[in-house]
């Protein structure tokens, strides 16, 4: 990997995506940069810079999960950097927190994604860096480049290297059809759309499967994973309905609630997720099924090829 002057680009983080920080800069043969955060007695907290940034290229890392003091720490960092000189402050954002709100929906509500775009701009962002957006179309919510990264590039490999036979692809929703076509296309199987009605917010109803399930192997394929009830009673359905196997594949394991438990009791035999978010620490918590694809190359490749002005195309699958 090319070594870079500490003094022309640097990568720091926030406190809640080190882990994912430190392979992103050791991808890049590179230390990660040092900073601190002050958190006071009322819980209001100022990050610092503890070196130069001056006429630097600052990459600083955070995925934006709740609560929401992950944006906010984000957000003073960029504009710590930005006061204190930096030349391009760019925001890798491996999750895009508010991105299910890209809409209005009903009546009387925010349009949460477009409102994280102004304040990341407000605050001095030169660019940002996601995966898997919940909705392509946030892209156009920034006045900045975005670089949206494909998880595909990890998962798609891994499911070859399985050698799955009478595999089929399977998406949790109609709202995911595009994506489990764009897997089922590269790698030349056959298409499953589960098709759900949702009683409220969190809470699946009724669900049934539109293709052929019977003596299949299914991958179901979904960008975030928040209660998992609907990809686990997915599963079960397609078990019910004679698949021979279920997994499933997540770029943004939200996993909140009793999601842990859920996917641990469902049919499902394998989890695999990207590390844009961590798993739960909780040693008591069963993580057998769960396999971590890092996304951190990913990352490491577009930091280096944005920061020398060569082109990213050929670093996504779709």
């Amino acid at each position: 990997m090319v070594q870079y002057d500490d003094h022309q680009m640097k990568i720091f983080s926030c406190r809640s995506s080190r882990y994912l920080a430190d392979k992103i800069a050791s991808s890049l043969g590179m230390d990660l940069g040092k900073s601190e955060v002050t958190v006071f007695s009322d819980g209001e907290f100022q990050p610092a810079f503890l070196e130069s940034v001056r006429g630097a290229t600052i990459f600083i890392v955070q995925s934006t999960f709740p609560p929401v003091e992950n944006l906010f720490e984000l957000l003073l960092m960029i504009d710590a950097a930005r006061r204190a000189s930096a030349y391009k402050v760019i925001a890798v954002m491996p999750y895009f927190g508010w991105a299910r709100q890209d809409r209005k929906d009903r009546p009387r509500v925010s349009i949460g994604a477009k409102l994280v775009a102004n304040l990341l701009h407000a605050a001095g962002c030169d660019r940002v860096m996601t995966a898997d957006l919940h909705a392509d179309q946030i892209q156009g919510f920034f006045d900045v480049p975005v670089d949206h990264i494909y998880a595909s590039s990890i998962f798609i490999p891994y499911l070859r290297d399985l050698n799955i036979d009478n595999l089929s692809i399977a998406s949790p929703d109609m709202g995911g059809a595009k994506r489990a076509n764009a897997y089922a296309r590269i790698l030349g199987t056959p298409m499953i759309i589960c098709h759900k009605s949702r009683e409220k917010p969190n809470v699946v109803g009724s669900m049934t499967a539109i293709g052929d399930v019977e003596g299949r192997n299914i991958v179901i394929v979904d960008d975030m994973v928040d209660t998992a009830g609907t990809i686990t009673k997915c599963a079960d359905m397609l078990i019910e309905k004679g698949a021979l196997s279920v997994r499933a594949i997540c770029s943004h394991p939200v996993l909140s609630g009793s999601a842990y438990d859920r996917i641990n009791k469902s049919a499902l035999k394998e989890f695999i997720v990207s590390d844009t978010l961590p798993l739960t620490k909780d040693p008591e918590v069963d993580l057998t099924k769960f396999k971590v694809l890092s996304v951190a190359p990913i990352f490491a490749e577009t930091i280096e090829k944005v920061y020398t002005n060569k082109p990213i195309s050929d670093i996504f699958i779709f």
